[in-house]
């Protein structure tokens, strides 16, 4: 897919997610969505972030937002994961990559001249009618959840 912009409708998904079962974007009707993509589970800026996400998550709720972490990590690692830092988000597995590819997150990258293809740290905030009302691209993981809640309250 092409460039994520704001306005146009999320693409949906249904995928596995931590502790069995599935998730999807229907699941939330009504209700925003912080849709997060980060490239690996238990690596230290992906765990900053993911614990961040975490220590806001009554806020998000108090502004009726949903935190979904994916990533191309199977169940059992997500599960791993949120018990070893207590994480209070949704992770959801797409190992087929097809979402991420969805979301133009599943890109070429390169590190020490060498080429691979990888996530592309992404948020994408989704209003009630499964519309993209923000993207943020290239994520520093910094203060990054803190701006994206307050996105969330302003919508």
């Amino acid at each position: 897919m092409s460039k994520l912009e704001n306005g146009q409708p999320a693409p949906t998904f249904s995928l596995p997610r931590d502790g069995g079962g599935t998730v999807s974007l229907a699941d939330f009707s009504g209700k925003k969505v912080v849709l997060y993509f980060y490239p690996k589970d238990d690596t230290s800026g992906c765990t900053v972030e993911a614990i961040d996400f975490t220590a806001l998550s009554g806020e998000f709720e108090k502004v009726g937002a949903v935190v979904i972490g994916m990533s191309p990590d199977p169940v059992k690692k997500h599960d791993k994961f949120i018990t070893k830092h207590n994480l209070g988000i949704i992770l959801a597995s797409d190992e087929e990559k097809s979402v991420l590819g969805d979301y133009g997150v599943w890109v070429e990258k390169s590190m020490y001249g060498r080429k691979y293809m990888g996530v592309e740290r992404t948020t994408v905030l989704i209003d009630g009618e499964g519309v993209i009302r923000q993207v943020w691209s290239k994520v520093k993981v910094p203060g990054h959840a803190e701006a994206v809640l307050a996105a969330a309250k302003s919508l």
